[in-house]
């Protein structure tokens, strides 16, 4: 085996390892019973991180004006708290914060309806966290959404 081949595998994960060797996984979402692209299918990872940029600073502008008083520090405080009730108010009730919604995207459950008051509590509060959004299943959802029975589609 040439080198850079097998350097190659181990940048690209397990999943392409594994790939390589002939194992079939299918598309992402698709033990879900979602389609493999179009409206419906799992969210690209991308998009999500992008919509997290946004609603991330859309929630320090708000903390920033309105309850830091100039100071950053107090700011980013106040942005985790305003990020949790944004994250509450929008995914419990259209399925989608602003970034989301900009980027074509939205949370629903793992049976295609809308996820209620206490699984968006600890889908936000997990995220909050951070760790658990970064450790992801074969279908690129984070332990926060697999926790909450969740995943993000594209709409």
């Amino acid at each position: 085996m040439d080198n850079r081949q097998a350097i190659g595998s181990w940048l690209s994960g397990p999943r392409a390892a594994a790939e390589d060797m002939g194992i079939e996984f299918g598309h992402r979402g698709e033990r879900l019973g979602l389609p493999a692209s179009g409206p419906g299918s799992v969210a690209p990872i991308g998009r999500r991180f992008g919509a997290l940029v946004i609603d991330w600073a859309l929630c320090m502008l708000i903390a920033y004006a309105f309850l830091a008083q100039g100071n950053q520090q107090r700011a980013g405080n106040w942005a985790l708290l305003i990020f949790l009730v944004l994250s509450l108010l929008t995914v419990g009730t259209v399925g989608c914060t602003p970034g989301k919604r900009l980027l074509g995207l939205r949370v629903i459950s793992e049976d295609g309806t809308r996820l209620t008051l206490p699984r968006v509590l600890l889908r936000s509060v997990l995220l909050l966290l951070v760790i658990p959004a970064v450790i992801w299943d074969r279908d690129t959802r984070g332990l926060h959404d697999r926790l909450a029975r969740a995943v993000q589609v594209r709409i």
